[in-house]
């Protein structure tokens, strides 16, 4: 059997499974909508406020329209958190429906985790199968880093469901050539965009790419349509930039992370370009910036691999890889438009471009952000994995076939060796498994009815065994603070730092004195990272002056003097940043506070109270 042949009846039986849904399709998605929610929603809230930074701009959410709208650390307004606000607009929109709290928070992430793995099965689905679809939608959920962020407060969950949404729609578009979806998936990735700015662009090469190879139209519409797609975007995410920039800085909070007070100088400056090649506020783990893992090691293509992110998202990255390579080139005579191909295109070209960009960029990089590379790591390995199965009756599928599987178990017997003593008998077994199923299906055993259940079963074993096993470990486990990783215990065994996290006590005493006041802030703290935890311990808006770090430059001396003089900030609580006080405004504002005002001592805290001058 050619190639071009196994490509025909696989184009064929791909036809047929899209018009007829077999039996057990309804089963097994509900299996694995219900598996999914169950595993997300599970202790939602044993993580408390996880990421305080932003639970603080929940919550303010929560107490003002302005501060939800612009994604303000505090109900005053004072700074914004140094991402677009849409995650946060969730978030809060479900404080307001249930009361403020871990579970209202953290309900909308495990939720959009559902609902991205449903979305990309139906994707899938509908260009390679059912079967292709449940596999794609099973790897995003036993993805470690995915059961990670959909438990999480960081603007990631919905970043990665808007994604999804675009990819679904970009498979509507190509289907029949339709301007209306692609521009549908232009406005997904719009909103994307507006949850963390350009990482949502990302995906972009690949959408553009399949439509313009694969969709049934002359190339001068498939350019047109492009373009609506393009305007599309630039909508969907430029009102809000629009708005927030025209909308005068003396009424709204200043825009944290950015160094004009601009959401759009954010988004090119701190948040874009600075992540690519690294500088001023944003040192990576290969920038010269130091880190370690947790700011994603060396720079290079080992590092998807390497001890950052490896144990994240890596699981089924060399299976993907293999199956990537293997199905192009099976599918290199295909027609123009055929939709095998094209969904290697699409989804192999969303992977490809992120892992590059996230294996070389100079500036900060978390582990976590890999959580962008689950969906389409997911959908090439079960694309591929479907396909190669279908041809088993040709001798280099299975040869690949079984190469995937042998490699799959093999690597994830070694991430799992990563984590010491923990569970050291299942990867045995995940490992033989994989060794039988890779030696059945080369020499073509699953070419029998009977021994092709059996085998199925060990290749699942030895596909979804470690990874789901290390995903299980990962959403029954306690995460916190501003870079959490994956794994069986607090930080996944590779340690964990809180910046901007918070998560210290706050005593009673201070609490009360907090609860108190009348004013527009009860305090004033330098940093995020005490801010956050003065404001969600009393309910009381706490200044954190200079936004994430202490460094941004709000706000300055001469404001914080007249927010002082009407009375409109109480207190200010010394030690609070990871500034430490010494940032563009931050260090001026302490040493103001400290040269005019009483020290007291308030449940074992140095606080200063603004209300009394010294002398």
């Amino acid at each position: 059997m050619t190639a071009a042949t196994l490509h025909r009846l696989s184009a064929t039986e791909t036809t047929t499974t899209t018009r007829s849904r077999p039996r057990w399709e309804l089963p097994a998605l509900i299996t694995l909508l219900a598996g999914t929610a169950l595993l997300y929603l599970w202790d939602l809230s044993a993580s408390g406020m996880g990421n305080q930074f932003y639970a603080a701009a929940v919550q303010a959410g929560t107490q003002d329209w302005k501060a939800l709208f612009f994604g303000s650390l505090d109900a005053g307004n004072s700074i914004t958190v140094d991402k677009p606000p849409a995650a946060m607009w969730l978030m809060a929109l479900s404080g307001r429906i249930f009361g403020f709290s871990s579970w209202s928070m953290l309900v909308p992430q495990a939720l959009a985790g559902v609902a991205s793995v449903g979305l990309l099965y139906a994707a899938v689905k509908r260009w390679s199968g059912a079967g292709a679809g449940l596999l794609a939608g099973a790897g995003l959920a036993l993805t470690p880093v995915a059961a990670l962020m959909f438990k999480f407060n960081n603007p990631d969950a919905l970043l990665v469901l808007l994604l999804v949404a675009g990819a679904y729609c970009t498979v509507r578009a190509v289907e029949k050539a339709s301007p209306v979806w692609l521009a549908l998936a232009g406005t997904a990735i719009g909103f994307g965009f507006l949850t963390k700015m350009l990482q949502a662009f990302l995906v972009l090469p690949a959408f553009g790419l399949v439509y313009l190879l694969a969709a049934p139209t002359s190339l001068l519409r498939r350019s047109l349509h492009l373009v609506g797609a393009t305007v599309a975007v630039v909508v969907s995410a430029g009102w809000y930039v629009l708005v927030a920039d025209l909308w005068p800085a003396a009424s709204r909070p200043y825009i944290g992370g950015s160094t004009d007070n601009s959401v759009l100088e954010l988004a090119l400056g701190y948040n874009g370009l600075g992540r690519i090649f690294g500088g001023d506020g944003n040192g990576g783990g290969g920038g010269g910036g130091g880190g370690g893992t947790m700011f994603g090691g060396s720079t290079g293509l080992s590092r998807m691999f390497g001890a950052a992110f490896g144990l994240e998202v890596s699981w089924l990255l060399p299976a993907a890889l293999i199956g990537l390579v293997a199905g192009l080139w099976f599918s290199r005579r295909a027609p123009r438009t055929d939709r095998t191909r094209a969904g290697l295109v699409l989804w192999g070209g969303w992977m490809v471009v992120t892992a590059l960009v996230f294996s070389y960029m100079q500036g900060t990089v978390h582990p976590y952000y890999a959580i962008a590379l689950a969906p389409g790591i997911a959908a090439v390995a079960a694309i591929s994995a479907r396909e190669l199965w279908r041809g088993r009756a040709y001798l280099p599928t299975r040869v690949v076939l079984a190469a995937m599987v042998v490699v799959t178990a093999g690597w994830g017997f070694a991430l799992l060796t990563r984590e010491g003593d923990w569970l050291p008998w299942p990867r045995w077994v995940v490992a033989v498994s994989g060794l039988l199923a890779g030696t059945a299906i080369a020499v073509g055993a699953h070419l029998f009815r009977r021994a092709a259940k059996v085998v199925a079963v060990l290749a699942l074993v030895a596909g979804f065994g470690a990874t789901g096993l290390y995903t299980v470990a990962t959403a029954t486990t306690a995460h916190g603070g501003s870079i959490p990783t994956s794994g069986p215990s607090l930080g996944g065994g590779r340690g964990q730092m809180v910046m901007g996290g918070g998560g210290g006590s706050v005593s009673t005493e201070l609490v009360s004195a907090l609860q108190a006041t009348t004013g527009r802030w009860a305090a004033a703290s330098t940093g995020s990272q005490g801010a956050a935890d003065l404001q969600l311990a009393s309910g009381r808006p706490v200044m954190a002056v200079g936004g994430f770090t202490g460094s941004d430059p709000a706000p300055t001396l001469a404001q914080f003097k007249a927010y002082v003089e009407a009375g409109e900030v109480r207190y200010y609580v010394a030690g609070g940043g990871m500034g430490g006080g010494g940032g563009r405004g931050g260090g001026e504002i302490a040493t103001w506070v400290q040269e005019n005002f009483a020290q007291v001592t308030i449940g074992g805290q140095t606080v200063y109270d603004l209300a009394a001058p010294r002398g």
